[in-house]
Formats: C-alpha cells, sequence, structure tokens
C-alpha cells in the first residue's frame, strides 16, 4: 500500500482540531454581551483565539516539522511545500456572546492547492472533512451540494464585513434578493461555506474574506461538488479577496446577478 502524505496529516488533523475546539469550548462566555476587544468594527479578537492558534501550531510543529504554518493572529510563522492554514475561531463575534455558531478551521495547502482541511463546530457536535479526491463528510457521513436549481426556492447567505460600504453590500444582497432568494446572515464564513457544501444553502457570497476563513472550506467545496469562484487565483493567497459559492445548478444566475465570476 503507498504511503500517502496527505492522508497522514489529515488523520493526525483530527485529533489536533479536536483538541483545539474543545479548548475554544471550554473558554466560550456565557451568553451575554459580547467579551473580548475589537480589532474593528464588529471585529472580535477573544483570548481564546490566541490560545486555541497556539496549540494547533505547537502540535502541527511537533508532528510535521518540515511543514509550513501560517494563522490568522501570528501570520506565516513557517515555510514547507505543505502550508497549514487555521482560523482558531471563525465566528468570533458570535463566540464571544455565547453562541454556537462558530468552528475552528485548519486547512492544508501544497504549494498553492488546497489538499485537506478540517472545519469543528464543537458546540454544534459537527465535523467536516475532506481530502482532494476522497469526497467531503460530515460526521463521516458524505455530503454533496444542493441539487436546486430554481433561484426563487434558494436560500443564499452573504458575509457582512467592515471592508465593505454599505453601498455594495446594499447593492449585492439587493441582487440576491431581486432572484427571489432567501437571504442569510450567519456570522461564520467557515460554516456558511460548509452549509453549501452540504446542502443546507444553496449560495455563499462575501466581497473581502482571507485565507484563513477559507482554507479548510475550499476543499470540501470542491469534494461536494459546489460551484466556486476563482479565490486563490483572484488575490486570496496573499490577502482579502471575494468568494462566491454556489449549488451547481443556480452558479451562473447567481454569478451573473451579484456580478461575480464562477
Amino acid at each position: 500500500m503507498s504511503f500517502d502524505p496527505v492522508a497522514v496529516r489529515l488523520e493526525a488533523a483530527r485529533s489536533v482540531v479536536r483538541d483545539a475546539a474543545a479548548l475554544a469550548l471550554s473558554m466560550r462566555p456565557a451568553p451575554g454581551g459580547p467579551t473580548g476587544t475589537l480589532k474593528g468594527r464588529q471585529d472580535y479578537l477573544t483570548e481564546a483565539d490566541g490560545a486555541v492558534e497556539a496549540l494547533v501550531s505547537k502540535r502541527i510543529q511537533d508532528l510535521f516539522p518540515e511543514d509550513g504554518f501560517q494563522g490568522e493572529e501570528g501570520g506565516v510563522t513557517r515555510q514547507g511545500q505543505f502550508r497549514w492554514v487555521v482560523d482558531p475561531i471563525d465566528g468570533t463575534s458570535n463566540f464571544a456572546r455565547g453562541r454556537d455558531r462558530w468552528c475552528v478551521s485548519l486547512g492544508l495547502l501544497k504549494g498553492d492547492e488546497p489538499v485537506a482541511g478540517i472545519i469543528e463546530a464543537p458546540a454544534l457536535g459537527e465535523v467536516f472533512t475532506a481530502q482532494k479526491g476522497k469526497g467531503a463528510f460530515l460526521n463521516g457521513k458524505p455530503i454533496k451540494a444542493s441539487p436546486i436549481s430554481n433561484p426563487q426556492e434558494a436560500m443564499i447567505e452573504m458575509g457582512w464585513s467592515s471592508r465593505v460600504s454599505t453601498e455594495l453590500f446594499g447593492e449585492k444582497i439587493g441582487a440576491i434578493m431581486a432572484l427571489g432568494a432567501m437571504p442569510r446572515s450567519g456570522g461564520s464564513g467557515a460554516l456558511a461555506l460548509t452549509d453549501v457544501a452540504c446542502g443546507r444553502s444553496d449560495g455563499y457570497l462575501e466581497i473581502v474574506i482571507q485565507l484563513w476563513d477559507v482554507a479548510a472550506a475550499l476543499i470540501i467545496l470542491e469534494e461536494a461538488g459546489a460551484a466556486v469562484s476563482p479565490f486563490l487565483q483572484t488575490g486570496g493567497l496573499t490577502g482579502g479577496a471575494t468568494i462566491l459559492a454556489a449549488a451547481p445548478g443556480i452558479a451562473k444566475v447567481l454569478s451573473d446577478a451579484v456580478q461575480v465570476e464562477i
């Protein structure tokens, strides 16, 4: 049996993410007003963000010292053919209020290509995983993007960001609503993308999103058969870029409506 370096890494990373998610859950504030500090408008930073990223970084370094590592809080700290990209808590605004919709996201890139990903939402009891060419899974069961083809039956989420003007956000959400789709916004880009991957929603748009938010979700979406805009090719490897993910049956009409290539 041939050695598969990606499969070995994914299997080892499962326990790393499990422990990181458990740590985050143990540090989650009680429901109520937000705790933590603001990096920007509605952009929270909690003590848990740093603690979780440090745990993941140390464990990955111990397991695979030759691999690169990039985190939301620490940036690129190691270089290698394989690069791990972590968002220690995606959905921090939810986390800071004691809500359930947040996750730990850990993606693996080989060069500039996503090859594996794990997204664990411990408060929801859900773990999404994927490896290139091996399918996408939710709690071990295969997932596929929605078969929907009528935008008037669709549920589309759009992420809000202080980096996007009110006018532009209004224009894009208005275009989604003009299709007859139902708009949503849940506060976690990674989980919004996994919702598209498993068919819970039919599309997700965010005008400015970072690599750590999507590194794990990109391969989950690909393996689940969703249509995705060329995020990495349009600046996502080095800074904020736009992402659009959609059920294949509405990808073109949604892409045309919001004017984002897919």
